[in-house]
């Protein structure tokens, strides 16, 4: 007997597990929507890159 193949999606060597959430107000929402669009980025890869460019800004 041959063992079952697991379904469902592949582990990935960094999960992402934590959610983070934040208020903004409408303008700042408007201009992300608008960033995200013309860089066809979502708004999650713009949050990660915002956080990776302030801690290294600090080093």
């Amino acid at each position: 007997m041959t063992p079952k193949k697991k379904i469902g999606r592949p582990n990935v060597e960094k999960p992402l597990t934590i959610e983070v959430k934040a208020r903004i107000d409408v303008e700042t929402n408007e201009r992300l929507v608008k960033y995200c669009n013309e860089n066809n980025l979502t708004r999650t890869d713009v949050v990660r890159k915002g956080i990776e460019k302030v801690i290294n800004e600090k080093k």
